[in-house]
């Protein structure tokens, strides 16, 4: 199967503070704030939800084609990619353009104050959608900053019978609540977070039994609860994999998405895909930057086996 992934390609700027910010915001001033923190730790790391997702498939050995738009100072994280042996022939390039940039910065308790500024990320891609098989064929839309081009490839997708992925995150409220009930009525999978969910009831004024009749499945992500994996008729609660040490969980999401998928693309049933999400999630948590975990196949596996007390679902080589 081929595996689409279209989303934002950006560098993470993590920033550590070694403090919490409680301690610098004083409650009674939030309407006057005007603070400063001095930053223990700065690390540039490559990251964007489409390159974080394409990313963990590829060490699920999987060749995903990534879709999206950099700028002209990102020739380090193209060649990468190229050593890592994945196709960048649909990344657009714009020279005069900054690559996406997301700024977070972090404290002692893992609260986040974070900025992106879009840069490339709002240009254009080329994607021809009639070059591919509709029957081999699942396209995941991953938050990106191209509002109008989000709606044309959705309804591309709709009209050619391709198979996709509502997952757009912290995109949603860019979008209208008309514009959101045409993306979900028809997509395979709705992905967001209770959170997420929660704002896209609100916005597109839907009830949750209309959203379980817009998609086949919907998940929910529950950070350290797990996800719950339901439609209409069907509801599987997946639970987390055990962490050796939590380092940063920036990216989580993504991997979780990236074990689902390879799940999904090697026929597994919603619960082996959904566990499988959930183990590749544990690897990105236990690691600073979204794409700096490592594992074999085989020691995915086996992690698989010891978490769940299954059999591991796929074929180990």
């Amino acid at each position: 199967m081929r595996i689409i992934v279209y989303g934002s390609i950006a560098f993470d700027r993590v920033m550590i503070f070694p403090g919490t910010f409680q301690e610098h915001i004083l409650p009674n001033q939030i309407h006057n704030l005007n603070v400063s923190f001095f930053i223990e730790r700065l690390e540039q790391r490559r990251g964007g939800c489409a390159g974080n997702i394409a990313y963990s498939l590829h060490l699920l050995g999987e060749q995903p084609q990534l879709v999206g738009s950099i700028g002209g100072d990102a020739d380090s994280y193209m060649q990468y990619w190229q050593q890592m042996g994945l196709s960048t022939d649909h990344v657009a390039v714009y020279s005069s353009e900054t690559t996406g940039g997301a700024y977070m910065m972090t404290d002692l308790k893992n609260n986040q104050i974070s900025g992106f500024h879009p840069g490339a990320d709002s240009c254009d891609t080329v994607l021809q959608l009639e070059d591919y098989d509709p029957k081999e064929t699942l396209m995941i839309f991953s938050p990106r900053n191209n509002h109008d081009e989000i709606l044309r490839y959705v309804q591309q997708c709709q009209q050619l019978g391709i198979r996709y992925i509502f997952d757009l995150g912290q995109t949603i409220p860019t979008f209208s609540g008309e514009e959101l009930r045409m993306m979900m009525n028809g997509a395979y999978i709705i992905i967001v977070n209770d959170y997420e969910f929660n704002l896209i009831l609100h916005r597109a004024q839907v009830t949750k039994e209309e959203v379980l009749g817009f998609t086949e499945q919907l998940i929910t992500t529950l950070g350290d609860h797990g996800s719950v994996i339901e439609s209409a008729t069907d509801r599987i609660e997946i639970p987390i994999c055990r962490v050796e040490e939590v380092k940063d969980p920036t990216g989580a999401g993504d991997a979780y998405r990236a074990g689902l998928l390879k799940g999904l693309s090697a026929g597994c049933s919603w619960e082996q895909a959904g566990k499988l999400g959930a183990v590749a999630a544990a690897y990105a948590i236990e690691h600073y930057g979204t794409q700096e975990h490592r594992y074999t196949f085989a020691e995915f596996a086996q992690r698989y086996q010891e978490n769940f007390n299954k059999p591991f679902p796929l074929t180990v080589n």
